[in-house]
């Protein structure tokens, strides 16, 4: 069941590959429904259907980025436990030359890297449904017009699995997904209790039940990537739940996984409400946080965890649009009200 819908993404991916400003749209038409949807982080956000995907995100991203190329690092697929349906997850970076402005970033003319993560529901030989996340702020750092405050984590190149397995392209064994599920869906509901609790600096003892202690957490630019279950605490758990309260979970839309991996993306995760502190930001609105998490587990412990937030759409729902800044910055001329003239 699962090999078909690899094969489908494999060959999506190709074509995305070779694919240019003016051919990739007939790509999304040949291998996607002609209303497929997709969930994008800021500013794409949502959209319908292969022509509008084309305009809004791929047409832009293609001229910008020359010879952009999918280097994948976990590839898995696996039946939805929120809606039964055959979703394939792909995570890696995208890698071209940075030659035109995207988004109001300026060109490097240099190799960038576009961390990525990217869920495809696949039903009868084509795509439905897309979740795509790329990581703009990491972009921005390669630009070197980073917005934020120093970050509490560390920012480089995010490597893939340690073990160099996350590529499962022949079927697994299922009890080892199960068990994969399982050990995340535990975590969560560690997560949940916390949440409820309102403490908010848990101690190491209640994340090394699921987590092993010398844990990897790749976070996303903004936050910065952790190592053992104490820097992670320290580096980013802590001031984390300090900086939020009213915490809810919202759920996933998709979440699936295979042999020792597992993934999910929401839409929204999480909604909170930031007292200050997080990123730099001072208290603000009620925000939602579109997420991707993607695991790795050896034994009956998590020890790589990959994640990705929109980071941009969170910021902007609390008055702060870090693209928008960006292009006034570059052009102060965006910042004179027309109404009043020269």
């Amino acid at each position: 069941m699962f090999d078909q819908a690899k094969r489908h993404a494999l060959k999506y991916f190709d074509a995305l590959d070779n694919a240019s400003q003016q051919t990739v749209g007939a790509v999304l038409d040949a291998h996607c429904i002609a209303d497929v949807s997709l969930d994008a982080v800021h500013p794409f956000n949502e959209c319908r259907g292969t022509e509008q995907i084309t305009k809004i995100l791929w047409s832009p991203l293609l001229e910008s980025f020359k010879g952009l190329k999918r280097r994948q690092d976990i590839f898995i697929a696996g039946e939805g436990e929120v809606d039964g349906q055959v979703w394939v997850m792909s995570m890696g970076h995208l890698m071209g030359l940075f030659e035109s402005a995207w988004l109001g970033i300026p060109a490097t003319r240099q190799l960038t890297m576009l961390r990525y993560a990217e869920f495809l529901q696949i039903r009868d030989g084509a795509i439905q449904a897309i979740g795509f996340f790329i990581d703009i702020l990491d972009v921005m750092r390669q630009a070197n017009v980073y917005p934020l405050p120093p970050a509490t984590g560390a920012h480089f190149t995010v490597p893939g699995p340690r073990t160099h397995d996350g590529i499962l392209l022949e079927p697994c064994d299922p009890e080892s997904g199960r068990r994969t599920l399982s050990l995340v869906n535990r975590m969560v509901d560690d997560l949940v209790a916390l949440n409820k609790s309102g403490v908010a600096n848990p101690a190491p003892s209640y994340l090394a039940t699921c987590w092993a202690d010398d844990m990897v957490w790749y976070g996303p630019c903004g936050i910065g990537s952790t190592y053992t279950i104490e820097r992670y605490q320290e580096q980013h758990q802590y001031p984390f739940r300090q900086s939020l309260t009213q915490t809810v979970f919202n759920g996933h839309k998709a979440r699936i996984a295979e042999g020792n991996y597992a993934g999910w993306y929401g839409w929204a995760n999480l909604s909170t409400t930031p007292l200050g502190g997080l990123m730099g930001m001072t208290s603000g609105s009620r925000a939602d946080m579109r997420v991707v998490d993607v695991y790795r587990r050896e034994g009956d412990k998590l020890v790589e965890n990959w994640v990705l937030i929109d980071i941009p759409w969170w910021l902007k729902q609390q008055g702060l649009d870090v693209l928008e800044r960006n292009r006034r910055i570059r052009n102060p001329s965006l910042w004179r009200d027309p109404a009043q003239g020269d």
